[in-house]
Protein backbone atom coordinates (compact mmCIF):
# COMPACT_ATOMS: atom_id res chain seq x y z
CA UNK A 1 0.00 0.00 0.00
CA UNK A 2 2.66 2.24 0.65
CA UNK A 3 4.79 1.71 -2.47
CA UNK A 4 2.20 2.25 -4.75
CA UNK A 5 0.56 5.09 -2.85
CA UNK A 6 4.86 6.20 -2.84
CA UNK A 7 4.67 6.29 -6.96
CA UNK A 8 0.47 7.99 -7.17
CA UNK A 9 1.64 10.68 -5.63
CA UNK A 10 5.35 11.08 -7.01
CA UNK A 11 3.19 11.12 -10.08
CA UNK A 12 0.90 14.02 -9.26
CA UNK A 13 4.06 15.70 -7.94
CA UNK A 14 5.60 15.62 -11.11
CA UNK A 15 2.54 16.93 -13.82
CA UNK A 16 0.77 18.88 -11.11
CA UNK A 17 2.64 20.46 -8.33
CA UNK A 18 6.21 21.42 -10.26
CA UNK A 19 6.61 24.35 -12.77
CA UNK A 20 8.39 22.26 -14.90
CA UNK A 21 5.93 19.10 -15.24
CA UNK A 22 3.04 19.77 -17.74
CA UNK A 23 -0.24 19.73 -15.71
CA UNK A 24 -2.16 18.78 -19.18
CA UNK A 25 -0.51 14.86 -18.37
CA UNK A 26 -1.78 14.52 -15.02
CA UNK A 27 -5.26 12.69 -15.39
CA UNK A 28 -2.70 9.98 -17.69
CA UNK A 29 0.35 10.46 -15.21
CA UNK A 30 -2.07 9.44 -12.41
CA UNK A 31 -3.96 6.91 -14.40
CA UNK A 32 -1.15 5.05 -15.60
CA UNK A 33 0.40 5.06 -11.88
CA UNK A 34 -2.42 3.86 -9.89
CA UNK A 35 -3.04 0.77 -12.59
CA UNK A 36 0.24 -0.25 -12.75
CA UNK A 37 -0.12 -0.19 -8.45
CA UNK A 38 -3.50 -2.26 -8.25
CA UNK A 39 -2.11 -4.66 -11.38
CA UNK A 40 1.28 -5.08 -9.45
CA UNK A 41 -0.71 -5.10 -5.57
CA UNK A 42 -3.92 -6.54 -6.62
CA UNK A 43 -3.09 -9.80 -5.35
CA UNK A 44 -0.99 -8.68 -2.67
CA UNK A 45 -3.36 -6.25 -0.52
CA UNK A 46 -5.96 -5.49 -2.62
CA UNK A 47 -4.63 -2.50 -3.78
CA UNK A 48 -6.38 0.47 -2.50
CA UNK A 49 -4.02 3.24 -2.09
CA UNK A 50 -6.32 5.58 -0.76
CA UNK A 51 -7.34 5.18 3.14
CA UNK A 52 -11.15 6.39 1.48
CA UNK A 53 -11.42 3.41 -0.83
CA UNK A 54 -10.76 1.10 2.16
CA UNK A 55 -13.03 2.16 4.45
CA UNK A 56 -16.19 2.03 2.40
CA UNK A 57 -15.82 -2.03 1.86
CA UNK A 58 -14.72 -2.51 5.33
CA UNK A 59 -17.84 -0.32 6.34
CA UNK A 60 -20.43 -2.41 4.36
CA UNK A 61 -18.76 -5.82 4.77
CA UNK A 62 -17.90 -5.67 8.47
CA UNK A 63 -14.84 -7.13 7.58
CA UNK A 64 -11.57 -5.73 10.00
CA UNK A 65 -8.87 -7.53 9.86
CA UNK A 66 -5.59 -5.77 9.11
CA UNK A 67 -7.30 -2.49 8.65
CA UNK A 68 -4.15 -0.39 9.82
CA UNK A 69 -2.21 -1.72 6.63
CA UNK A 70 -5.15 0.00 4.26
CA UNK A 71 -4.96 3.20 6.79
CA UNK A 72 -1.04 3.96 7.42
CA UNK A 73 0.11 2.55 4.57
CA UNK A 74 -1.14 4.98 1.96
CA UNK A 75 -0.57 7.76 4.62
CA UNK A 76 2.72 6.70 4.98
CA UNK A 77 3.72 6.32 1.46
CA UNK A 78 1.78 10.06 0.46
CA UNK A 79 3.89 11.61 3.25
CA UNK A 80 7.24 10.09 2.14
CA UNK A 81 6.78 11.04 -1.31
CA UNK A 82 5.99 14.58 -0.66
CA UNK A 83 8.71 14.87 1.35
CA UNK A 84 10.51 13.45 -1.08
CA UNK A 85 9.81 15.17 -4.23
CA UNK A 86 9.88 18.71 -1.97
CA UNK A 87 13.28 18.19 -0.69
CA UNK A 88 14.85 16.97 -4.04
CA UNK A 89 13.26 18.09 -7.08
CA UNK A 90 11.31 21.27 -6.08
CA UNK A 91 13.68 24.30 -6.49
CA UNK A 92 13.34 26.42 -3.40
CA UNK A 93 11.21 29.85 -4.10
CA UNK A 94 12.65 32.83 -3.25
Amino acid sequence: EAVGTFFLVSAVYATTVDARGRAGAAPLAAGVALAAGMLCLGPLTGAALNPARAFGPAVVTGHWTHWYVYWAGPLVGGVCAALLYEMMFLEAKK
